[in-house]
C-alpha cells in the first residue's frame, strides 16, 4: 500500500502534552504447550504462578472462557510509553508463569493447530455451555479490549454512537486470526465471525441516550437468550466494572507495538467523539445493516482489499480507509508527539502487514502450522517490530 500516512506537520516538544483520559487494555493470549505448540489447559496454573510475579504496577493476569486461554489486564494509564511498557510486561510476566506449566503464552486471537477446549470451571460457564452448545464448546478465541474513562454514562455513550462507523477499521488493523482448526478460513479475521455467534455480538443501534441504552439491555435480558450484562457482547459497550467505554471489536494483536498504536488510536477516537457530542454534533445515522457489511469485509480481508469508507459507505482501498481514519481523530490524541507515534505505527502496519499476513507467510515455508505458532510465539515478546 503506497499512500503516505505521515502526519502533515512536525510532532511538538514532548513535553507538550495535553490533559487526557486515561486507558487500560485487556488482551487474551492463547496457552500453548511448549513442544508440540497446541493449545493447553494451563490456565489455572499459569494464573496462580502469575500472582507471584506480577509487579506493583497493577497488571492483573485473569481466567478467560477457556483454560486454554488467559486474560491480561492493564492498570489505568496515561501516556503511550506507559501502555507500551504494560503490554510488553504483561505478556512476559504471562509466558514466564506459562512456562513454568509447560507452556507458552502467545497472541494469536485463533489457534492455528486443531485442539479440543475445556470451560473454566464455574457455575456461569456451565449455564452457556448447557444453553448455547457447540457456539460455547468451540468458543476459542482471543480479543483486545480497550478501556477509554469517561465523565459520565451520558458521554459514554455519546461517545458509543458517534464511534460506530469507526470500528470496522481497527478490526481491519488488528486482524490476526486467520486458522481456525487447522484450516485457512481464507479471513484475516476469523475471530470475528466464529465470535459472531453469540446472539448480541457485532454492530448495534444508535441508543440515543444513557436510558436508551439501559432499555436496550433490558429489553435484550426480556428474550431470556442472553442471560445477564456479562453477554452483551456489542463491538463496543459501557463497562460494568469501571467508569469507561469499552471498545472490544479487535483480535489480539500480534506485535506488541500495533497493540499499543490501536490503544491509543482507540482513545483518540473516543475523544473525538465526546467532542463532537459537546459540540452538539449528531451521530451519523448509519444503519447497522451497512455496519454488518463494513465489519465483514474488514474481517474477510484485513487491509489486503477494499473496505467500506467509514464516511461514506463505499468501497475504498484499505489505505484509504485507514487514512479517513487518522484524519479523524486528528485532534483526540494527547499531544503532538503520540499523533506522531500513532501515525508511524499505524504506518508500520500498512507496509509490514497484518498478524494474519505474517501468519500466512510462516506458513508458506514449509507448510508446517507449528512454524506458525513459533513465528507468532517470537513476535509476541519482541519488543520492536
Amino acid at each position: 500500500m503506497t499512500l503516505d500516512i505521515s502526519p502533515a506537520t512536525e510532532p511538538a516538544p514532548v513535553g507538550d502534552v495535553r490533559t487526557i483520559r486515561r486507558i487500560g487494555v485487556e488482551e487474551e493470549l492463547l496457552l500453548v504447550d511448549a513442544r508440540t505448540l497446541v493449545p493447553v489447559p494451563v490456565a489455572d496454573d499459569v494464573i496462580r504462578r502469575a500472582a507471584t510475579l506480577r509487579p506493583r504496577a497493577g497488571t492483573s493476569v485473569e481466567h478467560e472462557v477457556k483454560r486454554e486461554q488467559i486474560e491480561i489486564v492493564s492498570p489505568p494509564l496515561s501516556t503511550l510509553d506507559e501502555l507500551s511498557a504494560a503490554i510488553v510486561r504483561g505478556r512476559r510476566i504471562a509466558d514466564e508463569a506459562a512456562r513454568d506449566a509447560g507452556a507458552r503464552a502467545v497472541a494469536l486471537a485463533t489457534a492455528p493447530l486443531r485442539s479440543e477446549t475445556h470451560p473454566v470451571s464455574e457455575p456461569r460457564y456451565d449455564r452457556m455451555s448447557e444453553r448455547f452448545g457447540l457456539t460455547m464448546i468451540e468458543q476459542l478465541t482471543c480479543g483486545f479490549h480497550v478501556h477509554v474513562e469517561i465523565a459520565s454514562r451520558e458521554e459514554g455513550v455519546a461517545i458509543l454512537d458517534r464511534i460506530r462507523p469507526w470500528l470496522p477499521v481497527l478490526l481491519a488493523l488488528s486482524a490476526n486470526s486467520p486458522f481456525w482448526q487447522g484450516v485457512d478460513t481464507d479471513f484475516a479475521s476469523y475471530r470475528y465471525q466464529a465470535w459472531g455467534r453469540w446472539p448480541t455480538a457485532g454492530p448495534y443501534d444508535r441508543f440515543g441516550s444513557a436510558s436508551g441504552y439501559d432499555e436496550t439491555l433490558d429489553q435484550i435480558l426480556a428474550a431470556d437468550v442472553s442471560f445477564d450484562l456479562g453477554m452483551i457482547y456489542f463491538d463496543a459497550r459501557l463497562s460494568r466494572h469501571a467508569p469507561t467505554v469499552e471498545v472490544r471489536i479487535a483480535d489480539v494483536c500480534l506485535h506488541p507495538d500495533d497493540a499499543a498504536t490501536l490503544a491509543a488510536l482507540t482513545r483518540a477516537l473516543a475523544e473525538t467523539a465526546a467532542a463532537a457530542w459537546r459540540a452538539g454534533t449528531p451521530a451519523d445515522a448509519v444503519p447497522t445493516r451497512v455496519l454488518r457489511l463494513a465489519t465483514w469485509r474488514a474481517s474477510r480481508f484485513g487491509l489486503t482489499q477494499e473496505l467500506l469508507h467509514p464516511g461514506t459507505a463505499t468501497r475504498c482501498s484499505a489505505a484509504v480507509a485507514v487514512h479517513a481514519l487518522l484524519k479523524h481523530v486528528d485532534d483526540g490524541f494527547a499531544s503532538e508527539a503520540e499523533r506522531s507515534r500513532v501515525w508511524s505505527g499505524v504506518s508500520t502496519i500498512l507496509h509490514r502487514g497484518t498478524g494474519a499476513a505474517h501468519q500466512r507467510r510462516a506458513l508458506s515455508v514449509r507448510d508446517e502450522r507449528r512454524d506458525v505458532v513459533a513465528d507468532a510465539l517470537r513476535r509476541t515478546h519482541a519488543t520492536e517490530g
